[in-house]
């Protein structure tokens, strides 16, 4: 099983708690790799920020 099927199968579990029981399998598993998607959009604008912010010349 894949990180992304198991974030999937949470989000599932947790919706399914909430009393939400309408979101299927493929949609629950499109939003969990939509949700990576951003994360790593994430992590690349706070490490371009970084950049930006330390500059080229690290020495």
């Amino acid at each position: 099983m894949s990180v992304k099927s198991i974030v999937a199968k949470i989000l599932r579990d947790e919706l399914t708690s909430l009393g939400i029981r309408s979101l299927t399998v493929q949609e629950s598993e499109r939003i969990a790799a939509r949700i990576f998607e951003r994360i790593t959009e994430l992590e690349l604008e706070l490490a371009a920020r970084d950049f930006a912010a330390v500059g080229p010349d690290r020495d």
